[in-house]
């Protein structure tokens, strides 16, 4: 009688992964752990179709911050302007005048003396450009050195009507002074600040109602 032997039945063993190229390796199926933990929350329908939405209007001007930092006052000069002449005083003692005595008759005659100042630098100016456009009528046979002079007179022209604008302002300024208005916002009402008028004498706008004034501008225009 004859035995058979049986040998035992080996595991079929699962092909390994053919990659494509060399170079380029069989991506895993399962996401790694890294991606596994990241979550992306999910909008309403609503909240992301607004969202959606927002993305493409133009976006509303953020609001303007004002950081305005007072300017410090000297005590020591605080009484300087009982016992100076206004022509003797200067923009330090002004400010460091008393908030009671804000535009009383020594600072009203103060600003008037720096518009009329002022105006008489811009007279100046203007007579000197009077001059030189007369010296200047000399024809130059090089066109190089003629455009450079043409240009010139360009560039003192623009000054000059920038200053003409100034001057009108200035004139305006000097009649409110006359009328007792002077140092006081125009829509407001509130004091504009002898720190403000000392940098712009012709100032008519408290500093936030000029910066509420230019948002307005470039939001809408002139």
């Amino acid at each position: 009688m004859s035995v058979t032997k049986v040998e035992p039945v080996k595991a079929p063993v699962a092909p390994a992964p053919v990659a494509t190229s060399a170079d380029q390796p069989v991506r895993a199926t399962r996401p790694s752990a890294r991606l596994a933990q990241i979550t992306v929350p999910s909008l309403p329908p609503a909240v992301a179709s607004t969202a959606a939405k927002a993305s493409f209007l133009p976006s509303a001007p953020a609001p303007v911050t004002v950081s305005f930092t007072p300017i410090k006052k000297d005590a020591k000069l605080a009484n300087n302007w009982k016992s100076k002449k206004v022509e003797d005083l200067s923009d330090a003692e002004i400010i460091a005048m008393p908030d009671g005595e804000y535009m009383n008759d020594v600072q009203m005659a103060y600003f008037r003396r720096k518009l009329v100042a002022l105006k008489q630098d811009i007279l100046n100016s203007a007579g000197e450009t009077t001059e030189h456009l007369r010296e200047d009528t000399v024809v130059v046979p090089d066109p190089a050195d003629r455009a450079t002079i043409e240009e010139e007179h360009a560039l003192e022209l623009r000054t000059r009507d920038r200053e003409r604008k100034l001057l009108k302002k200035i004139e305006q300024s000097i009649i409110r002074i006359d009328a007792g208005d002077y140092g006081f916002c125009d829509e407001t009402g509130e004091a504009i600040g002898v720190g403000r008028l000392l940098a712009r004498p012709t100032a008519t706008l408290s500093l936030e109602a000029q910066q509420r004034r230019e948002l307005k501008q470039k939001m809408f225009g002139d």
